[in-house]
Parts: structure tokens; C-alpha cells; sequence
């Protein structure tokens, strides 16, 4: 095995009263895409910071092979003091060559001339890719580059590391980010770390195998203090084993909302026999909302129904705000209307977080200084409320200013989520949150009674969790999706399949051929038999992901890693097929009268 670039041995970092981790082991090398898991303020940052030696630690001996350019794209980039974002990027020891830094500045779309101190968060998030990757980095280090980036940047992004020859380790919410790019994964847990050789798309697995192995330990041991270290990990493993049910019934919702909405995706719906007008909370009508000379919305249609969980996708500057703010009665449209249930009462969570105040207390925000706090008519304890999002009661005396970013996110989620409302819209939720407070988020979000409306560029988040996707492509035209993520982009990419599962056109005069009275005898049988393959499909790629966990599996025999792998992207595709089939089966059904 190649000696590695860079390495620690007992690595160790005080932080307060005490240690923030101590005794880590690593080692990076030459080609490694390490993926890099922990809660908020366990210490990923301040890690990459250590690495990247711009922190010297407190115990630990740090060795890399001379020579070697470690480049750090921070999660905040601070611009201040330039007169441009091209001042920015062309800035500091080793800087980028100008013509390195405009090359990748034109494919991800920025302008470098813009005033440094204007500029969007997405902007300088731009800028410091461009700054990062023409630094020609031999070990890149990446703390959430996908925040503030549209779906395009990230895909580009997703390209260029995939072509990328160097080593690089990345913090990132982006489930889907991390399981495309990442062959290995550290996890920094409770003040240690853990190596695995599996990419992200093992890490579950590999997780729940660890905290089934201490919880076995804990009751063994019987120590009412051990046990009670365990409540979060116990209370993560169950979480998962709900979703399970929670993600059927989502696919259930979609393959309901799928029959109301029109083959054309104007999302037309039938009247029902039920009172469908009761139902309706935002009923758009012919939207068209311009800007000067471009049109950013055209000829839109929606109704929103109670309940739904609504998806609005697209690249910066196609629109999406333009919408959700038309959607909310923020703008009005310049033809057509928009209708609002009179009893609508919304929440509005954005990106600014504009409520933590530094000074506050935890116990301030949520219970406005007292011990209890009314959540959605029922009275909790403040250290009771705090164990739902994933807190340590003890931060209930906490001030806000020493939060982690994705605590104070947390925390501004569990204060929101706690009013009574029936709308709640997200802008950008994602954003600085560790991955099981995403599974928290999209626990919330699925027991909510109200109607939901995110923007995001988190494709597996929304995949997880709306029942409905509006994709704007920049055009003014808004494409209606029943499903999430994927099923948009499916829908946008050219295929060669020679049957189209959807969209059946229906504008032209000619005579439609007759329908048949009944399926034929392989579409019944598909229509019988796929859920039931299906749910195998699952449990074998269950199977081959907790095969994939063991650590020891990718030295002791490659071949095998190899095969699970590849095994478990099959099964992938094959279930995704299945799932389309089945569900244009039940279109077809519902249009035979079921």
C-alpha cells in the first residue's frame, strides 16, 4: 500500500473545558474521496482546519509529503477586504493563475467582475470553487461546497471531481453528492473517529451495525449511565426503522397525486366525489408573472391540495422565488389569479435565520425563558422539546452564539415546527444541517398536517419527501411532476425507451386508438406481482449494503466489494424500473375505473 500523503497519529484538540477529540488516527491518500459524517459540533470543520494546518492541535504529530498543496474551500468564504470576487479568487500564497480561474468561472457561470462586498452567498461560493480548484490541489478539502449552489453548479461540480486525479475530503449534507463521489468514509463520533472503505452509500448500514454492537454492549454492562449515552443512538436507529413506513406511505401520496394531475403535467384536476374545493388551499390559475422584457412565469396552473408536499427545483435565476412568493400572495401576478384558503395561516423558515440572536439563551428562543413550551396545543418540557431535535437537554442554559451553524438551524426548526400552522414554507432547510437532523427534518415534515412548500437544491431530500415537484427550466414554463427529484429529472432527460410511461398526448384531432375493456394478461400480471418484487429488490439491496459495511471486506476481498457494489447498482435500476412500470400500470387501471 502507497504511503500516504498526509497523516496524524494521536491527534488531539482542547476546545472549552475539554477535549474535543483526542487520539484520532489518519491517514489520506494519494487518490482517496473520503467522506467525512458527524452531528453539528462534533468537530468536522474545525478537523478539516487542522488538516489543512491552518489549526495547531494540542496533542498529535502531523506529517505530509513535501510538496504536497492542501487547498481548503471553506463553508463560509470570507471576501471582505477585495474590490472584486476576481480579487478574491486570484488571492493568497500560491495563487491561481488568472486564465485557470476565468476558464472555471465561465463553466460554472459567474462573473468575477462583481463588487466583492454585494455579492450573494452563492456567489462567493462560486468565486471560492473557482479559487479552490485552480489552486491545482493535490489533497482538496471541501466543507459543504454544495450549499448555495443550484442543481447545474452542483452537477458540474460532481463532473469535475469525478475527473479530479488528487485526494479530497468533503463535508456535505448531499446524500446524493456524497454517494456518487466517496470510496471511504470517516465518521467523527462523540469525540472519536472511525475508518470505514465503504463511500457513503454504505455508511448507514455501517452505522446502525455500530450502535446495535454498543447498545448490546450498554445492557450488558447494565449502567444506568451507559444506557442513558445511548438514548440518541437508540433513538436514530428507530427513527430509521419508521421512515421505512413513512418513505411507503410517500410513494403512496405520489401514486395518488399522479392520477390527478393531467397527462400534459398542467396538473388539472378531476372533481372527486369527495368535496375537492374543500380541500384546496392555493389554487393558481393561468399565472403569468413577468420582469421587464423576460417572462419568468407562464401560463401556470395548480391546484394545491391539503396536506401536499410541494417541491419548486430549478437553476439560479429560473424563477423559483418568483413563484413560491406569487404561491404566498408576497406578489401578485400579472394575469390570472391566485386563490388562498381564508384560513391559511403559514410559517416561513428562510435561509437568513434572522431570529438567533447571539445573546440569547436556547431556553429564551423556545420557551421565551421558562421551563415549558407549547407545541402545537400541548404543553412539553423546555429539556423534553430539546431531546426531539436531537439536543443534549443540558443546552437549554446555552447561549445562541456558541451554537455550531447547523445547531442554530436545528434549533430555529424546532422553535417554528412547535406553532400551530396549516402552511409551512421552507427555503433552502438543508442548509448547514448534519444528516440526521435531515432525517429528523424529513420526520417533521411527513407528520405535519399542514401543506408544505420547499425550495431546494437537495435532490435526495426532496426526493424523500414531496409528493409533488414544480421544475423550472428558465423558459416561464413550470413542469408539474408527481413524485420528487428524480422523477423531474427523468422526465427532462431524453430516453430511448420505446414506450413512454407518461404523457400520452391527447391535443390531436385524430381519433385516439380504442381502449381496451381490461389489461392484457402480462400487464395484469406485472400489475400483480411487481410490488411484491419490488419489496425484494429492497431487502436485497438491505442485504448487500450491510455486506458492505464490514470494514474488512475491501482488503480481505476485493473481488466481493467489487461484486456487492456492482450487484447493488443493478438492483437499483432494476427497482426503479419496476416502480415506473407498476405505477403507469395504476394509472392505466384508474382510467379503466380500477
Amino acid at each position: 500500500m502507497a504511503a500516504p500523503l498526509l497523516s496524524y497519529e494521536n491527534l488531539g484538540l482542547i476546545q472549552g473545558a475539554g477535549w474535543l477529540f483526542r487520539g484520532l488516527d489518519l491517514h489520506i491518500g494519494a487518490r482517496d474521496r473520503l467522506a467525512l459524517i458527524g452531528r453539528n459540533g462534533a468537530g468536522k470543520t474545525t478537523l478539516l482546519k487542522l488538516i489543512a494546518g491552518r489549526v495547531e492541535p494540542d496533542e498529535g504529530k502531523r506529517s505530509i509529503v513535501p510538496g504536497t498543496n492542501v487547498v481548503m474551500l471553506e463553508q463560509d468564504p470570507d471576501v471582505s477586504g477585495f474590490a472584486t470576487l476576481r480579487d478574491f479568487a486570484t488571492s493568497g500564497a500560491g495563487a491561481p493563475a488568472v486564465h485557470e480561474v476565468e476558464a472555471i468561472a465561465d463553466q460554472l457561470g459567474i462573473d468575477l467582475a462583481r463588487d466583492a462586498a454585494t455579492a450573494s452567498g452563492g456567489e462567493r461560493r462560486r468565486a471560492a470553487i473557482c479559487r479552490a480548484l485552480a489552486s491545482e490541489p493535490d489533497i482538496l478539502l471541501l466543507d459543504e461546497p454544495t450549499n448555495h449552489l443550484d442543481i447545474a453548479a452542483i452537477t458540474w461540480l460532481e463532473d469535475w471531481l469525478g475527473r479530479y486525479n488528487g485526494a479530497f475530503v468533503v463535508i456535505s449534507h448531499d446524500r446524493t453528492f456524497l454517494t456518487r463521489l466517496t470510496r471511504s468514509t470517516l465518521w467523527l463520533d462523540r469525540g472519536n473517529m472511525r475508518r470505514n472503505e465503504v463511500g457513503f452509500g454504505g455508511f448507514e448500514a455501517w452505522m446502525e451495525k455500530v450502535y446495535a454492537e454498543e447498545a448490546r454492549a450498554a445492557d450488558k454492562l447494565d449502567a444506568k449511565l451507559k444506557i442513558e449515552a445511548h438514548w440518541l443512538e437508540r433513538g436514530v436507529t428507530a427513527r430509521r426503522k419508521r421512515n421505512q413506513g413513512r418513505l411507503a406511505k410517500l410513494h403512496e401520496m405520489r401514486a395518488q397525486r399522479a392520477a390527478m394531475i393531467g397527462p400534459q403535467g398542467a396538473a388539472k384536476l378531476a372533481v372527486a366525489s369527495d368535496d375537492s374545493k374543500t380541500k384546496s388551499v392555493i389554487v393558481a390559475e393561468h399565472v403569468t408573472k413577468s420582469f421587464g422584457e423576460r417572462a419568468i412565469i407562464k401560463d401556470f396552473s395548480l391546484r394545491i391540495q391539503r396536506g401536499d408536499r410541494i417541491g419548486i427545483v430549478g437553476g439560479n435565476g429560473a424563477g423559483k422565488t418568483t413563484l413560491l412568493k406569487l404561491l404566498t400572495g408576497e406578489i401578485v401576478p400579472d394575469s390570472g389569479t391566485v386563490t388562498r384558503a381564508k384560513t391559511l395561516d403559514g410559517i416561513i423558515i428562510d435561509q437568513q435565520r434572522s431570529l438567533m440572536a447571539p445573546e440569547k439563551r436556547v431556553r429564551d428562543v423556545l420557551a421565551e425563558g421558562g421551563d415549558w413550551i407549547e407545541v402545537r396545543g400541548v404543553k412539553k418540557h423546555v429539556h423534553g422539546y430539546l431531546k426531539e431535535f436531537l439536543f443534549d437537554p443540558s443546552l437549554a442554559e446555552a447561549r445562541i452564539g456558541t451554537l455550531s451553524g447547523g445547531e442554530r438551524s436545528r434549533l430555529l426548526l424546532a422553535r417554528e415546527f412547535a406553532r400551530e400552522s396549516n402552511l409551512l414554507v421552507l427555503d433552502e432547510p438543508t442548509n448547514d444541517l448534519d444528516l440526521e437532523t435531515l432525517d429528523l427534518l424529513q420526520e417533521v415534515i411527513a407528520d405535519y398536517e399542514g401543506t408544505v412548500l420547499i425550495v431546494s437544491h437537495d435532490r435526495d431530500f426532496l426526493d424523500r419527501t414531496v409528493t409533488v415537484t414544480l421544475g423550472l427550466d428558465g423558459s416561464g414554463r413550470v413542469d408539474v411532476i408527481a413524485g420528487g427529484y428524480a422523477d423531474w429529472e427523468a422526465k427532462r432527460r431524453p430516453t430511448n425507451a420505446p414506450k413512454k410511461a407518461f404523457a400520452p398526448k391527447v391535443e390531436t384531432p385524430a381519433p385516439p386508438p380504442p381502449k381496451a375493456a381490461k389489461l392484457s394478461y402480462k400487464d395484469q400480471r406485472d400489475y400483480d406481482l411487481l410490488p411484491e418484487r419490488i419489496a425484494q429488490i429492497e431487502t436485497a439491496i438491505a442485504r448487500d449494503e450491510a455486506a458492505l459495511a464490514d470494514p474488512a471486506l475491501y482488503m480481505e476481498n476485493p473481488a466481493r466489494f467489487a461484486a456487492l457494489t456492482a450487484a447493488i447498482e443493478k438492483a437499483r435500476v432494476e427497482k426503479d424500473a419496476a416502480e415506473e412500470r407498476w405505477l403507469h400500470l395504476a394509472e392505466v387501471v384508474e382510467g379503466l375505473g380500477g
